[in-house]
């Protein structure tokens, strides 16, 4: 059996979560209990000691003409860019990996020398996104499109699919978690950029996703990433991709904050607590409270959050870029991530039958429709 960060399931739960809980449950609307989201958010009242956050503008350009009043959101993954652009570090794309292998390697051999209740997978994981990751209350297993991935791997390393110790990381918390030798693996909808290589060394890309806008359904104005985001308040996931597209470019002065650098647009001071959190289900709960206007994430996980809150929903008809999501390991780690994507060869083959297709299936599919399938792996080339 698993175990949560080295301890039983059951106590992993109680400690890791239990307090959270009763929070979050206060807090959240209901069908988010049922579906096992754990990780408790500051309430209202405790907002009242955080000071505002000083103005800093991030690049922009002139808002544009959107065309009109975008239609509800499709749930499908958007279709695979060309991949042509290159990683400065590398001279390829950023979703190139290093051939898939079955071979050892120093790290491989160091992992299967533990012992006892040592000898297993380390995974950082998320605990709290719905069908992605998160500790299911009513079981007190780990479940998810990632947590099944994260099985697999543990069981060609391993011999044992439950050979696997899951540490609930937050998304600021993963490139440090690899770095202190925490985690073996991180397998929590981490997208590959180019700006992370030198953080972590990717696998090949196991699923397609975009950012796009979470609002709630009624009332809030806003049809998706255009004009209609001018001055609202954005809630997003600190050190994110999200926040580093809005830091890139905010030509629609969403106004957002990202903690980890103290950078964003902020003109009004509005609490950098409400704007920047450690994890995805903090920004639905500002959302709901009113704290922000609107969420800027990741398609699939923005789905997973509209299942779960049915007073929220997709703005916009597709998402307004193209990711890729990889198991992250240490720099370095050749031969684990070589592992790691002869898994991938083997968990995408098959087509209706793949074990991807069958935890697309089970896990995402009720939220985002039909796939087309995992994203071809890209391998870097002179390797």
């Amino acid at each position: 059996m698993g175990s949560v960060s080295g301890r039983p399931r059951a106590r992993g739960r109680l400690t890791a979560v239990g307090a959270a809980c009763a929070v979050t449950a206060a807090l959240v609307a209901v069908p988010l209990v049922q579906h096992g989201a754990q990780h408790g958010a500051r309430p209202a009242a405790a907002d009242a000691a955080h000071a505002g956050t000083p103005p800093h503008t991030a690049p922009h350009t002139p808002p544009h003409p959107s065309g009109g009043a975008e239609q509800a959101a499709a749930r499908t993954a958007p279709a695979a860019p060309s991949r042509e652009e290159k990683c400065p570090s590398t001279g390829q794309p950023a979703e190139a990996s290093v051939p898939a292998s079955t071979a050892g390697g120093p790290t491989l051999d160091a992992m299967l020398a533990r012992k006892g209740d040592q000898r297993t997978l380390v995974v950082g994981v998320d605990q709290n996104s719905y069908r992605w990751g998160y500790l299911n209350p009513a079981t007190d297993q780990f479940e998810g499109f990632d947590i099944d991935l994260a099985h697999a791997i543990a069981k060609n390393i391993f011999g044992d699919a439950d050979a696997v110790t899951f540490k609930p990381v937050s998304t600021a918390e993963r490139t440090t978690a690899l770095a202190n030798g925490s985690v073996d693996l991180v397998v929590r909808t981490m997208t590959i950029a180019c700006n992370r290589l030198d953080q972590a060394e990717f696998s090949t890309a196991y699923f397609t996703a975009g950012q796009q806008v979470l609002a709630p359904r009624d009332g809030s104005g806003i049809t998706g990433y255009n004009e209609s985001l001018s001055g609202k308040r954005v809630c997003t996931a600190t050190g994110s991709t999200a926040v580093q597209e809005l830091e890139k470019a905010n030509p629609y002065h969403v106004v957002f904050w990202d903690r980890s650098n103290g950078k964003g647009y902020n003109p009004h001071h509005v609490d950098a607590d409400d704007l920047s959190v450690a994890n995805q289900l903090d920004c639905l709960v500002r959302l709901q409270l009113g704290l922000v206007d609107a969420v800027i994430t990741d398609n699939a996980l923005a789905a997973a959050q509209a299942a779960q809150d049915p007073a929220v929903e997709l703005k916009g008809k597709k998402p307004f870029t193209t990711e890729y999501y990889g198991v992250a390991a240490k720099p370095g780690a050749d031969d684990l991530v070589a592992r790691v994507n002869s898994v991938l060869e083997q968990y995408r083959s098959g087509g209706a039958a793949s074990p991807w297709r069958r935890s697309y299936d089970k896990w995402l599919k009720a939220e985002l429709g039909p796939s087309a399938g995992p994203p071809a792996p890209l391998y870097l080339t002179g390797h």
